[in-house]
């Protein structure tokens, strides 16, 4: 493997939408997405041990067999199974015993039994354990009850992996039970795919960074980068903190300068619509490849998508709700995409709703939603896009359907939780 290997830039139109469409389904574009995005990340070898939350550039088989050799899985004597029969039996032991990192080095002759340990490898002429608790024993010999089972009580070589498997496959991203597996069956080194590394922007001249700053009347303490830096670091992406910049076009272009060069992509928040002040959108579209997706999604809606020197720009809405929203649904899935984990979607429940909603036609809804102590999902109070506090008070979205619809108490509706958009819960 050659460390640091680049794959293929991204092409400039790759965020282009067809001629003619200007409101997007939310189905469409994820499509979209997934279709026209890949990996951006060169790879590097890691030991195993350092491996935990990289994400595998190539598969990894199994360089021995789990168990290597057959052994017991109990404390108990050992035979072969042939010498036995129905009714009582009485076996003499053969002098000394096995155990896990001591194997017995000779052969147990047909009719006799050996002592042997949880782990211990089979020694020849054994191919059946009796647990040590169905037994009595005067230390010459052992007696039990028959018949057994013939190979009960014992694992077989391979049995869990056999050596020459494929255990893990590419783009999987490794837990501390895959550290575990890896490890036993003698995979010491893994290629993985380099972090990806994120940039965030904040822009907008009412926008404090500081919230320990005193604060004029028409301001607002900047709540979206240390949210957006918060759910990359929970993504196991590098972040690059590009801070906050005023409704200035020559600092944006600085830092998004900055971020072009440093990350492999960037997430800004604000001044991505078309208004007077919206200097992100200008700016990808006169420097970058601006492709304004106009997204059927409440909340949310715009959605700027561009090319900053080859690097690919997610424009996000100002308003928090609709920032972390949109990061949840569009900007997870692309981005695990481009860090070489292929592309992850949310996993879903059916629950019963605990609230009652009248919704038109047009826009998928996203409602901040929490399980009630039943299992019904209860919404909060206020859809208001403002109400960041409904993001904390949540612990995932109801998904309401492009299509118009009634919900009432006992209906249906599916829920998201944030642990699927790989956000952990809390507690």
């Amino acid at each position: 493997m050659t460390d640091g290997l680049i794959p293929p830039r991204l092409r400039n139109d790759c965020f282009a939408m067809p001629q003619g469409v200007e409101w997007v389904p939310v189905d469409e574009a994820l499509a979209l997405l997934r279709t026209r995005l890949h990996a951006v990340t060169g790879t590097e070898d890691l030991t195993t041990a350092a491996a935990h939350g990289r994400i595998l550039a190539a598969p990894a088989t199994a360089r021995r067999s789990n168990p290597p050799r057959p052994n017991s899985a109990v404390d108990g004597y050992g035979f072969a199974h042939a010498a036995t029969s129905e009714g009582v039996q009485r076996l003499p032991l053969v002098p000394g015993r096995a155990a896990a990192g001591q194997p017995f080095a000779d052969t147990v002759p047909p009719g006799r039994a050996i002592r042997i340990l949880t782990g211990a490898i089979l020694p020849d002429g054994v191919d059946t354990v009796v647990l040590e608790e169905d037994c009595a024993t005067d230390g010459q010999a052992v007696a039990f009850d028959g018949p057994v089972k013939r190979g009960i009580n014992t694992r077989q070589a391979g049995e869990d992996v056999p050596e020459g498997a494929m255990i893990l496959p590419a783009g999987h991203l490794l837990t501390p039970a895959d550290l575990a597996l890896l490890s036993a069956v003698g995979v010491a080194h893994v290629a993985v795919h380099r972090r990806l590394r994120v940039a965030v922007l904040s822009t907008g001249d009412e926008l404090l960074p500081d919230p320990a700053a005193p604060a004029q009347p028409h301001q607002i303490f900047d709540a979206n980068r240390p949210m957006l830096l918060a759910l990359l670091a929970e993504w196991g992406f590098e972040t690059i903190d590009l801070g906050h910049a005023p409704d200035d076009a020559v600092e944006i272009a600085a830092r998004l300068d900055r971020g072009a060069h440093d990350a492999d992509a960037i997430l800004t928040s604000g001044g991505a619509s078309a208004g007077d002040e919206d200097h992100v959108s200008r700016l990808l579209r006169d420097r970058g490849t601006l492709s304004s997706w106009r997204i059927a999604v409440k909340p949310g809606r715009p959605l700027a998508l561009a090319l900053w020197d080859g690097v690919p720009v997610f424009g996000l809405p100002g308003n928090p709700v609709a920032a972390m929203t949109c990061a949840l649904v569009f900007a997870r899935p692309a981005l695990s995409l481009l860090s070489g984990a292929g592309w992850s979607a949310p996993q879903g429940f059916t629950v019963p709703a605990a609230f009652s909603k009248r919704k038109k036609a047009g826009r998928r809804e996203y409602l901040r939603a929490r399980l009630t102590d039943t299992g019904a999902a209860e919404v909060f109070a206020s859809e208001g896009s403002g109400r960041i506090s409904g993001l904390s008070w949540a612990t995932g979205l109801v998904e309401l359907p492009d299509g118009a619809c009634t919900v009432a108490p006992g209906d249906p509706v599916r829920y998201l939780p944030y642990a699927s958009f790989g956000i952990r819960p809390a507690g």
